[in-house]
């Protein structure tokens, strides 16, 4: 269960108060866990938005997804992805994109000699934090949803270019997760915005999750002002618009958008017209 308090359309949630998680993945010792925002809330397929440390020499088990596909970004600390048997460096801004088939997992390392860079957020030192966001595949969507699916999983293997893909996303800024993904995702980014700098988000066609990685700011819901500092998160469920202002020492952001498939866009416009008709009721 997601801990995101629905504000005037807006889920906001934030870093702190994360649960203890003994064994996570088989590995053993402890993994802090936190649900930003989960399907419960979205029309778009998603499972769930969470943020998770490791203290130094922490694991997070190595596991196989066959029915979800799912991203890292690392926010703060250093380590070691594991996937598909080999060993990728993992250091704050690294996004890796895993696929339905992927083995993967995650090593707490602690930061190679001589670097100092200590990333996004207020994890306490040594511990190794990062964003997950982790999404049905097709097949697994539409048999939810009492469909027969469009094709199976193996076949959707099959089809993809690549099952796994790293990025730098401080240096890329934005990636494209098609090839490897089959999913809802279509975009992940790092914004910046300059103080009284905005950014205006909609959600009509995509739902929206924005995590503050550093600076602060204001978002603003119709007549609901949220203040956004680094570990802040929001969430834009479908019918949703906000805009995003930077305070003086401007803010930089994490941003992902997630596609709303036809029968969510229709439920969540009924929702929409509902929740109208009861405010102009009262």
């Amino acid at each position: 269960m997601s801990d995101a308090a629905p504000t005037a359309g807006l889920l906001v949630a934030d870093t702190r108060d994360a649960s203890e998680i003994h064994g996570v993945h088989g590995a053993p010792g402890l993994t802090y866990w936190k649900a930003l925002a989960s399907r419960q809330h979205l029309e778009a397929e998603v499972e769930a938005i969470e943020v998770a440390r490791i203290p130094p020499g922490g694991l997070s088990g190595e596991h196989r997804h066959t029915r979800t596909e799912e991203i890292y970004f690392i926010l703060r600390g250093h380590g070691e992805f594991l996937v598909n048997g080999e060993v990728r460096p993992a250091r704050p801004g690294s996004l890796l994109l895993t696929g339905i088939g992927t083995v993967h997992g995650l090593r707490n390392t602690g930061a190679p000699a001589g670097v100092t860079d200590p990333g996004f957020g207020s994890a306490p030192e040594g511990h190794l934090e990062w964003l997950v966001i982790e999404m049905p595949a097709p097949a697994t969507s539409e048999v939810l949803h009492g469909l027969a699916p469009d094709a199976p999983t193996a076949e959707l293997i099959e089809r993809k270019n690549e099952t796994m893909r790293l990025h730098d996303l401080r240096e890329e800024k934005a990636v494209d997760p098609a090839g490897v993904f089959t999913g809802p995702l279509r975009l992940v980014e790092i914004r910046e915005l300059v103080g009284g700098a905005e950014a205006a988000f909609g959600a009509h066609t995509a739902e929206h999750t924005v995590f503050v990685l550093t600076g602060s700011g204001t978002a603003v819901a119709g007549d609901t002002e949220v203040e956004l500092t680094a570990g802040t998160a929001i969430t834009l469920p479908f019918g949703a618009d906000a805009v995003i202002t930077a305070g003086a020492d401007g803010l930089e952001f994490f941003h992902a958008e997630l596609a709303v498939p036809a029968r969510g866009a229709a439920a969540g416009q009924n929702t929409a017209g509902q929740n109208a008709a009861g405010r102009a009721a009262r």
